[in-house]
């Protein structure tokens, strides 16, 4: 079983923030909320998705909004457990265990504070195995699983349940809620039960984060912390296909909230001087890398870029002028490359003209 301590809690949160490539909020500040949750309340058990019975009741915790905002409203603790509660008090039904919708960064320690105060298990599991922008692109929306009921809880208490035909119009409504909120709101959707879960979510993902996060530490002692998150990678059983795309320096760098969302452009020069150069395009995460106009990765693959010299996940609203980087490319869970995958965060969804190419198709070598 995960023991969930300090020093776990700061290694699951650093390869949590590289699997949300660019999103999920800032792993930090999502850390020291289950650091204090623990503290008062006692480490929550961790569970693998085999092990949920098929009748127990899952509830979902997470942010949502712009990742840019979300580092300026920090939850308070109270609020993550009101956003459950409102949508156990509308379904009637208690909740047996908590589980994150998306492992990026903060949103993989928010159900970890919900779990301790709840008193609840954690199951080692999540929606998509990476990060994404939409609360419908999500393996529980692609094989079955309704988004709402949903609740919204702000910061001061305010809440909203969101009763919608589909994901995407759960999404749209939030989205406009999330907005009037303050561009920061607390989350519960996707209520299942055990079979629901156990059909549609990607399995063992707190434990590849925790992995990934112990590779990186390892690597600083060694002296090669790329090279260590590479050997993680290869290692683990969804993102194995996995290749540094490029080593260089962001000379320019567009980026604006709107529409809830940190949207944007990033510029990398090659650092040795041969003029080549990477643009990576992100909505709240980063969707796609061209290399002089080709595509080096695309999503649902995994585009992060990571400190070239301490292999640091940064995200996207940390992204700055000047720094020396590294973007690592890595294949996603099969699930998440289907064809009804595809349909829902495939990259014509996020209007890039082009179908999904797995990583190792574009790189044989990775």
């Amino acid at each position: 079983m995960m023991k969930l301590d300090a020093e776990a809690l700061e290694h699951l949160a650093r390869g949590a923030a590289f699997l949300g490539t660019g999103g999920g909020g800032d792993p930090y500040i999502g850390r020291l909320m289950a650091q204090e949750a623990i503290r008062e309340f006692g480490m929550p058990e961790v569970v693998a998705p085999q092990d949920v019975p098929d009748d127990a009741m899952v509830y979902t915790s997470a942010m949502i909004g712009a990742p840019t905002v979300l580092v300026e409203k920090i939850a308070s603790g109270d609020d993550v457990v009101l956003a459950v509660r409102k949508l156990e008090a509308h379904r009637g039904r208690p909740a047996d265990f908590i589980t994150p919708v998306e492992i990026g960064g903060c949103n993989s320690m928010i159900p970890i504070v919900a779990a301790a105060r709840m008193g609840l298990p954690l199951v080692d599991a999540d929606g998509m195995g990476r990060a994404f922008p939409e609360l419908q692109m999500v393996t529980f929306n692609v094989y079955g699983v309704p988004a709402a009921p949903a609740s919204l809880v702000d910061e001061h208490g305010n809440s909203v349940i969101i009763e919608a035909a589909d994901a995407k119009t759960t999404e749209d409504i939030a989205r406009v809620n999330v907005v009037q909120m303050g561009l920061s709101a607390l989350m519960s959707c996707y209520a299942m039960n055990g079979a629901d879960l156990k059909r549609s979510a990607v399995f063992g993902t707190l434990t590849v984060a925790l992995e990934i996060g112990r590779a990186i530490a390892r690597g600083r002692r060694s002296g090669d912390p790329v090279a260590a998150l590479l050997e993680a990678l290869r290692a683990s059983q969804y993102y194995n296909r996995c290749k540094v795309l490029f080593h260089g320096k962001i000379v320019d760098l567009r980026r604006e909230t709107t529409r809830g969302f940190s949207i944007g452009h990033c510029h990398i020069e090659s650092i040795g001087g041969e003029g080549a150069s990477l643009e990576i395009e992100f909505q709240n995460e980063n969707l796609v890398a061209r290399q002089n106009g080709q595509v080096r990765a695309v999503v649902p693959d995994l585009v992060c870029v990571v400190d070239a010299e301490s292999a640091e996940p940064i995200t996207t609203e940390a992204l700055r002028y000047g720094q020396r980087v590294k973007v690592v490319g890595a294949s996603t869970a099969p699930v998440m490359r289907s064809p009804e995958a595809l349909r829902v965060f495939g990259p014509r969804v996020f209007g890039i003209e082009q179908d999904f190419v797995p990583l190792e198709e574009i790189h044989p070598d990775a």
